[in-house]
């Protein structure tokens, strides 16, 4: 496994691939990789004959919520997952101390969770758009967990005709239902229990979409279910369009998707689930 630091290096190894014939997956992390990112260099490396994994900073919007410290250098981990090359800038290249350059996509990173975490989104298209450039991958893997940065993702590919594929993975869950998260290890006991209600009330609605229930009554019902649990607090509960995260004024006809985001405590968990009629 190669382990770059420069983004010339970076540059010149992708390019020797595609002058191979080799395709190239990129797949993006903050710390130590868990069972979520292992799914996501699995789908990678059914998408690509070289898999990139780009281990890059938080955004300041992560790093003010509370996340485990790293046990362990990730770099260990990676090279167990049979990575090809780890792409890990050096502090002064990530992020560029004088960039003014941004990307956004404004009417989808500044609504729902990007209303919780200001500036995260943005962050992200513009972090990933750089990597795009010098990593010129074929396609990009990102987790559905985060289904708001999927979806924002997507619309910057559009948007700038990049010609690389966004590829969505499922959300990879623990045996309680809570989806895989380095945030899980933060909850206390009382906590982790109390937090099953959001799977758990994810599961029952997606059962209810299949009713004919109208997207206003299913949020509704979905914000008082999370209201019954006394250790939550719900700060969104929501369905919007599943493409375009668009407001479902009307009745639910196509597919929908419902995003979370409910504090335990001192962490924050977000979650989804695309339903249909």
């Amino acid at each position: 496994m190669a382990i770059i630091t420069t983004k010339s290096a970076m540059r010149a190894l992708c390019g020797s691939w595609r002058a191979a014939g080799d395709s190239i997956a990129l797949v993006q992390i903050a710390g130590a990789p868990h069972r979520g990112h292992a799914a996501l260099f699995a789908r990678a490396r059914a998408e690509a004959r070289r898999v990139v994994v780009a281990l890059v900073p938080a955004t300041p919007a992560d790093t003010a919520m509370p996340t485990p410290d790293t046990p362990s250098d990730p770099v260990e981990h990676l090279r167990e997952a049979g990575i090809d090359a780890v792409f890990r800038p050096e502090p002064g290249d990530w992020p560029l101390p004088q960039g003014q350059t941004v990307v956004d996509t404004p009417d989808l990173t500044r609504v729902l969770i990007g209303k919780l975490r200001p500036g995260h989104y943005r962050a992200m298209a513009t972090q990933t758009a750089r990597l795009f450039n010098i990593v010129q991958p074929d396609t990009a893997c990102f987790g559905d967990k985060d289904y708001q940065l999927l979806c924002v993702i997507r619309q910057m590919a559009r948007d700038l005709d990049s010609p690389v594929r966004i590829t969505g993975t499922a959300t990879v869950r623990d045996p309680d239902g809570l989806a895989v998260s380095r945030r899980n290890r933060l909850l206390t006991p009382a906590d982790r229990a109390a937090a099953r209600i959001v799977p758990d009330t994810l599961a029952q609605a997606q059962d209810m979409a299949r009713t004919g229930i109208t997207p206003s009554r299913l949020r509704a019902w979905v914000a008082a279910r999370l209201q019954t649990e006394p250790r939550a607090d719900p700060l969104l509960a929501d369905i919007r369009d599943a493409d375009t995260l668009a407001s479902l004024p009307g009745p639910l006809t196509g597919p929908a998707v419902i995003l979370l985001a409910v504090r335990f405590g001192r962490v924050l968990l977000i979650d989804q689930r695309v339903v249909t009629p």
